[in-house]
């Protein structure tokens, strides 16, 4: 067996290609999740109870964190998006419409990245106008992308995508619809001025306070919504394993206005790649003098 197969097959399925970029955004932006609100509750900043995701960074020391990691996830997400926006273009390079929608699935995504770094370093509290702003971007901008990158891997199948996994991701867009739906419409409801005022600023809720219920609505359909994000990202990871990085270079030592390439530097290349059925191509190419 070739020694570039033998490596492959000894790796784990992290170290793959560039499969590690949508694993590292998603383990990293649940990590923001988990540590702020593990923060915010030890300190009763809010309650145990399904708060807003940004009531888990509204308040110092919590706010610190999570602003400063989810502006990491945020270059992690446009990394990733860059990566899918470059692979779609180089397997489908004269498909008028695949190209249409894929730049418009790169759009879309960055300004769904620059919401969520708004989101991470304007609390609700402060500048709520601002907060809200990046939240539609980060939601509204994300849901688009989810959307056409599914419409992509319907025109990409079968010979690029499976159709399982379209499917899987037409599952995770309508799973992220309904939550939209439902926060949106509960929210809305929420903040119609019936339940209060200054709702914005309300980091703690009891069962008897008046919109308890649509508020709960609310947090879960948003839960629920960066849960359906999530699962959307990770479909990516058995695609970015057909995907390298690769540097070439040569190294050539200049005598008397003459190049030279040293005996000891004999051009010797290896390239390995993948091809869309998964087929492993590893080829030595030897160049001579």
């Amino acid at each position: 067996m070739p020694p570039c197969l033998e490596n492959l097959f000894e790796m784990w399925w992290f170290q793959q290609g560039l499969s590690f970029l949508p694993s590292a955004l998603v383990i990293w932006t649940s990590a923001a999740f988990i540590f702020s609100y593990i923060t915010a509750v030890t300190l009763h900043h809010i309650d145990p109870a399904l708060p807003y995701i940004s009531d888990t960074g509204t308040l110092a020391p919590e706010k610190c964190l999570f602003g400063a990691m989810l502006n990491i996830a945020a270059v992690l997400c446009i990394a990733t998006i860059y990566v899918r926006y470059k692979q779609v273009h180089a397997l489908s390079p004269e498909e008028n419409v695949i190209i249409k929608l894929n730049k418009a699935g790169l759009v879309l995504g960055i300004l769904s990245c620059l919401g969520l770094s708004v989101v991470a370093n304007f609390q609700k509290t402060a500048l709520f106008a601002a907060h809200v702003s990046g939240a539609v971007l980060t939601f509204g901008m994300g849901s688009l992308y989810m959307f056409v990158q599914t419409i992509l891997s319907y025109q990409m199948q079968p010979k690029i995508h499976g159709k399982q996994v379209f499917w899987i991701r037409l599952l995770l867009v309508i799973w992220c619809g309904v939550s939209a739906f439902s926060m949106l419409t509960c929210s809305s409801i929420l903040h119609s001025g019936n339940f209060g005022t200054d709702l914005e600023q309300k980091l703690h809720w009891n069962p008897e306070d008046k919109g308890y219920v649509l508020h709960m609505i609310t947090t879960a359909a948003e839960w629920s919504m960066s849960f359906s994000f999530f699962g959307f990202f990770l479909t990516y990871i058995r695609d970015f394993q057909m995907i390298g990085l690769f540097l070439l270079g040569s190294l050539y030592v200049q005598v008397k206005n003459s190049l030279q390439i040293p005996d000891e530097m004999k051009k010797k290349k290896m390239l390995i790649w993948k091809v869309p059925s998964d087929e492993l191509v590893c080829k030595i190419i030897f160049e001579d003098d």
